[in-house]
């Protein structure tokens, strides 16, 4: 078992959860069900799913978590351009919030490559 908190990519990812929940904040309130519930989940999938894979206790598991969470993130960028196709927040934004999703993913895939190689 590995400790989640001290992974790079659930601190990122937990920073980004908080983005998130700032920025669904200004969403219009006809959305609480809708897209501003969908943008959380999927934040708040990413951090949740590396925690829950660093819990298990072979690499192939751990590896099935991060590529859920690497999935919620690709999720959560197509819900992110969808918001700003809708006008509720600004490109700048989406653009910012791209990049540290890219961020992320780039740091999940660094943690699913040596757990490839291992033998679980």
């Amino acid at each position: 078992m590995r400790d989640f908190k001290k992974l790079a990519a659930w601190q990122k990812s937990r920073e980004l959860v908080n983005n998130i929940y700032e920025v669904t904040k200004k969403f219009p309130k006809e959305e609480v069900f809708g897209l501003t519930n969908q943008v959380r989940k999927s934040a708040v999938s990413i951090t949740s799913n590396i925690a829950e894979g660093a819990g298990r206790s072979s690499n192939k598991e751990f590896k099935n978590f991060l590529e859920a969470a690497n999935s919620s993130a690709f999720e959560l960028e197509t819900l992110l351009i969808l918001a700003t196709d809708q006008g509720y927040f600004w490109k700048s934004d989406l653009e910012i919030l791209a990049e540290k999703i890219h961020e992320i993913q780039k740091l999940i895939h660094g943690n699913i490559k040596p757990s490839k190689s291992k033998r679980a």
